[in-house]
């Protein structure tokens, strides 16, 4: 089951877990995840299995709060489902 993005104390961060119904499903959101990452230049922690990938958005210093950088990274993330 698909999990919204919920936001975690220390460090603060975004974490997210997005099922799929194939391992091709999972290759394809991958690779669209990759090109967005490139192109904004952001990078988000990544663990994946065959059906289904954790994500974790942190700010772009591991001391300062979520914010609307990251809020938009993370709704730009959801634009490729």
């Amino acid at each position: 089951m698909d999990q919204p993005w919920t936001r975690r104390p220390r460090p603060d961060r975004l974490e997210r877990r997005i099922e799929f119904d194939d391992y091709e499903s999972t290759r394809v959101f991958l690779e669209r995840l990759n090109g967005l990452s490139e192109q904004e230049g952001r990078f988000p922690d990544i663990s994946f299995g065959r059906t289904y990938v954790n994500l974790t958005v942190r700010a772009e210093a591991d001391e300062d709060p979520i914010g609307e950088p990251e809020e938009t990274f993370a709704q730009a993330i959801d634009g490729l489902l």
